[in-house]
């Protein structure tokens, strides 16, 4: 259903963001564009966050009525709001989601939308027994590149699918390790507290508030779970299926001085398919390469350009170039769900499939041996120490 080009109020989708850094401020200036949709209020835990997205609502409504909120529950409360976009820090995402299905709202939530497998079934869960429409934003599904891709491959150019190469780029913040602590901020300045959330206790620096926290083990997932879920889930949309593979081994290099709380900052990875279909996962420029057993075909993920073995793949077909800031498909499909009820495009189980095999990636490198994977069951086959890893303790009070 095409959004009209002039929406009366009353029948406008009102929206609540939550999470307005640079990500959050960029989605949120998407959704302003749609005119059946009312952004009315903006929570982050920086008030200059705050400020900032509120001047570029009240700029592009001509008013000064968008609310701000240091606490997400005041959003939540707020019976007037009908959906929220999450864009927070990763470990906020699955618990708000959470907390905002429980209280009646649709949510589209940037990815990776859990930092575990558990808390991402968990969620599942959740979303299923409220009803909620609950998209993740994982935009490259509705990016015209990739369904150019997907109409190749399916017409047959490359032959039958044998391998992906995902290729995650450098992925910056250098060491986890945190600086000197330094003392906090006034609360109303930045809430570090509500910024942790989930994660363990961690003294309070600048730098790793800021740039460093998609590093660190405790509050994210490093390359895997940033650009991971965002790859994984074009191959097995192109694949038709969800089933993940069932074995990964690969090696990745750590700082030294931060090896524990660190994620990779080189990665080489295969993950096998019962089939024997493979995932490969490296740190080369970011770009998807389709292998098939008559030729392959690349995709940039920097520019949207391509590369194939033959001109013959694409002999016939009008490219279509859609960088990854393409946004608008993906929300429009969001919002057309929250009207008609139906399922998006990248729904619950399509994400956690997505993230399953990039968590369980993760974990393989982290214990630095090959692991077989229960794609029906979510666990790791005979492997307890990968299985309790599938989880972690959350700080109370937050929770799933």
């Amino acid at each position: 259903m095409a959004a009209v080009q002039a929406t009366p109020p009353s029948d406008r989708i009102r929206l609540g963001a939550i999470g307005q850094g640079p990500r959050g401020r960029y989605v949120l200036s998407h959704f302003l564009k749609e005119p059946d949709v009312q952004v009315v209020a903006v929570c982050d835990a920086f008030e200059e966050r705050r400020n900032e997205s509120k001047k570029m609502v009240d700029e592009h409504y001509g008013n000064s009525a968008c609310a701000t909120y240091r606490l997400h529950e005041h959003i939540l409360e707020r019976q007037d709001i009908d959906a929220v976009l999450i864009a927070t820090g990763d470990r906020w995402h699955a618990v708000l989601s959470a907390l905002a299905a429980n209280a009646g709202k649709d949510i589209y939530c940037e990815k990776p939308f859990t930092l575990t497998i558990a808390e991402g079934r968990e969620l599942v869960d959740t979303v299923r027994r409220y009803g909620t429409i609950w998209q993740c934003g994982m935009q490259r599904r509705s990016d015209p590149g990739f369904q150019f891709i997907y109409d190749v491959i399916h017409a047959g150019r490359i032959g039958r699918l044998s391998a992906v190469t995902l290729s995650f780029g450098e992925f910056g913040g250098g060491s986890a390790g945190l600086p000197a602590p330094e003392g906090a901020p006034n609360v109303e300045l930045f809430d570090y507290d509500r910024w942790l959330g989930q994660a363990p206790w961690m003294p309070y620096s600048k730098l790793g508030s800021s740039s460093n926290w998609r590093v660190n083990w405790d509050l994210s997932g490093g390359a895997i779970a940033d650009m991971g879920p965002h790859f994984v889930q074009i191959v097995q949309w192109i694949r038709g299926r969800n089933a993940g593979p069932v074995q990964f081994s690969g090696d990745a290099a750590y700082h030294p001085e931060d090896e524990y709380n660190a994620t990779p900052y080189f990665l080489n990875l295969r993950a096998r398919y019962p089939d024997q279909f493979t995932l490969v996962m490296d740190m080369q420029p970011k770009a998807m390469r389709f292998d098939g057993n008559r030729g392959w075909i690349k995709l940039s993920d920097v520019d949207g350009s391509l590369e194939m073995s033959s001109p013959d793949v694409t002999r016939g077909f009008e490219p279509r170039q859609g960088p990854w800031k393409v946004m608008k498909p993906h929300i429009r499909n969001f919002l057309d769900c929250v009207r008609s009820r139906k399922e998006p495009v990248t729904g619950p189980e399509v994400a956690q499939a997505a993230h399953t095999i990039a968590h369980a990636a993760n974990l393989c490198l982290r214990l630095e041996r090959p692991l077989r994977w229960n794609p029906a069951d979510e666990s790791f086959v005979g492997d307890d120490e990968a299985n309790r890893m599938r989880a972690r303790s959350m700080r109370v009070p937050w929770r799933i």
